[in-house]
């Protein structure tokens, strides 16, 4: 993450929240080419895909001991939470409200890439809860983060344990994967919002 930050330092459109997804995208994109021809060269590939597609299975309570990190991270987000809502209203408006942005800013990217690459960590890649909550609990409560950030860890942490025991009992003894549950739900409802018009507020 602060590969990707320092990039889009070096680009003629610095920071902008475009620039930063264009970019780490573009470097999520070689570094996962990267781990695929790992996974293909050892015969791991059947392993990393488990990982990779995303869920619940294999987790077990040797995970609670970075539980602490992440709490603190959580409670710096809400900390962080006002600051976060008057820089969303533009960098001269926090500006000309005496907020120190670029610091700000560094600490929000710290923490979003410590939750991030914990939920990843725990949980594989689920991109699409990631991006559909925190649509919809902005339409459920507006553009403050102070209600936007515990809402979110509320309603995408209950989210993510249903998908998954969904996953676990509707074809039991065998396991539907959560991404595959998350999916059926997620790509009709970013379909509507880019029907709509709506896929710039996501």
């Amino acid at each position: 993450m602060l590969f990707v930050y320092g990039l889009s330092n070096a680009t003629r459109s610095g920071q902008s929240p475009l620039n930063l997804i264009l970019i780490g995208a573009a470097i999520s994109f070689f570094f996962q080419a990267i781990a695929d021809g790992i996974a293909i060269w050892f015969r791991i590939s059947k392993d990393v895909s488990m990982w990779t597609s995303g869920g619940l299975m294999g987790v077990d309570w040797n995970i609670l001991s970075i539980t602490p990190v992440i709490g603190l991270a959580l409670l710096l987000s809400l900390v962080f939470s006002g600051q976060l809502t008057v820089l969303s209203l533009g960098e001269e408006t926090a500006i000309s409200m005496g907020q120190r942005t670029n610091l700000i800013r560094t600490v929000l990217i710290l923490l979003i890439t410590l939750l991030a690459g914990s939920a990843v960590a725990i949980a594989g890649n689920l991109a699409l809860i990631g991006l559909m909550i925190p649509h919809v609990v902005r339409k459920m409560v507006g553009q403050d983060y102070r209600k936007i950030i515990p809402l979110c860890i509320t309603v995408g942490g209950t989210f993510m344990i249903l998908a998954d025991y969904i996953g676990r009992t509707v074809v039991s003894p065998f396991e539907i994967p959560v991404v595959a549950i998350v999916s059926v739900i997620g790509v009709p409802f970013y379909v509507t919002i880019a029907r709509k018009g709506g896929i710039r507020a996501v």
